[in-house]
């Protein structure tokens, strides 16, 4: 693809680009999905073109969202307004892309990395933007994508890492965000696509089915969820001891600040092994600490030696948290494709099928694509990754068919 051919030099962020980072405090007063700071954002992969910059300009965004608790939280995000034209029916679409699993360190934002591409600090920090070719297949299609760095991932906080709630606002309000983004290509009523994988699965599926409470003034036409963490007690059994076992970190460390009961209860049950790998991954992107705790198992680093299931098992407070992030106990009010890979070795393909199953039951469009793959080296996470790559063919045709107002009827 011409695009790829040129590359912008990679060089570290600007220090006015990482004072952008820093939320006013307090935050001024609004709503949820109101513009706080824009400001440029130059794409490592960007050509000049006739009517502007391919695939698109692209504007840093830092917008007002809400946490898991309700309180007002600023976010940051980048919004791409393409230069291909729209060719389809009514008005221009904007996607809501939720990126997957980058990682915890400031550094792993998703704006970050459309700038740089690739960073590496000293002697494993390297970080890819692995979902560029994705991002930039939609633009190429005419539609707004806006990426959302979800809440603590460049901003001041811990990431809140799979966090059901925190997600799914961060994701609705990109979208609100960039359509408040002045002299686009997309207005306040344009339609609205969400598409994510892996943790950007779980973002959109949790968003799809918050939307109508949440936002309902966005017109949603579709969302596709790739190997969605629906059940985080069962996701979390499955990635222990596997190749992105370091994902539990992040998970635990986002927990401190969306559930600050959660804290003592960690520091209680933690060796001081595990509280010092909880240190390291909260600034570490996921290479990093795939390289540095991979295939390790949780009950290293648990006082009693025990899994953390087990343990957790034992704890109420944990199973009440575990239960309210939980997707699927509300109902989409517009198409879901769920794509999920039977050998999937992080994210277990079960509960994929259990959130179709729940969501049918109340009524909902979905489309379950069961993808059928052996097993492939379990926990080297080829079995979660393959799958997404196989399977954009028939999901790109699929959400375009929704952004183009060719429905699916689902197959409940």
């Amino acid at each position: 693809m011409v695009l790829i051919a040129a590359v912008s030099t990679l060089v570290a962020p600007t220090a006015s680009a990482a004072d952008f980072y820093t939320p006013p405090s307090p935050l001024p007063a609004g709503q949820n999905g109101d513009l706080i700071n824009t400001g440029p954002s130059n794409l490592a992969i960007s050509v000049p073109g006739i009517g502007g910059p391919l695939p698109g300009k692209a504007t840093r965004l830092m917008y007002r969202s809400q946490d898991s608790n309700d309180k007002p939280v600023a976010v940051t995000g980048t919004y791409i307004d393409p230069s291909a034209s729209w060719t389809g029916p009514g008005e221009r679409p904007v996607v809501a892309f939720a990126p997957g699993t980058y990682g915890q360190g400031d550094n792993c934002a998703a704006s970050k990395l459309l700038n740089n591409l690739i960073s590496y600090t000293p002697p494993f920090g390297v970080m890819v933007e692995y979902e560029i070719v994705q991002i930039y297949t939609l633009l190429t299609q005419g539609v707004g994508v806006v990426i959302t760095d979800y809440q603590g991932l460049g901003t001041p906080g811990n990431h809140t890492y799979v966090n059901r709630a925190a997600e799914a606002h961060a994701v609705l309000d990109s979208v609100r965000a960039a359509k408040n983004v002045r002299g686009t290509k997309i207005s306040p009523t344009s339609p609205v696509g969400m598409w994510g994988f892996s943790q950007g699965g779980g973002a959109v599926a949790a968003a799809a089915e918050l939307a109508p409470q949440y936002a309902p003034e966005l017109t949603i036409k579709g969302t596709y969820a790739g190997a969605p963490p629906a059940d985080l007690g069962a996701t979390l059994a499955q990635v222990d001891g596997t190749i992105l076992f370091g994902v539990i970190g992040y998970t635990l460390n986002g927990l401190r600040d969306s559930d600050p009961d959660i804290g003592p209860i960690i520091d209680q049950y933690t060796n001081d092994k595990g509280k010092a790998m909880l240190a390291a991954v909260s600034k570490q992107c996921i290479v990093e600490t795939a390289l540095s705790v991979g295939f390790h198992r949780t009950n290293e680093y648990l006082k009693d030696g025990r899994s953390l299931s087990q343990t957790l098992g034992d704890i109420p407070k944990a199973q009440e948290i575990l239960a309210k992030n939980k997707i699927g106990e509300r109902t989409p009010n517009s198409p879901v494709y769920i794509d999920s890979g039977t050998s999937d070795d992080i994210v277990p393909h079960g509960q994929a099928v259990d959130l179709a199953r729940d969501w049918c039951a109340k009524g909902a469009n979905v489309t379950l694509n069961r993808q059928l793959y052996p097993a492939i080296f379990p926990g080297l996470a080829l079995g979660h990754l393959l799958p997404d790559f196989l399977g954009l063919p028939a999901a790109n045709k699929w959400f375009f068919d929704q952004l183009t107002n060719k429905p699916s009827g689902g197959n409940c």
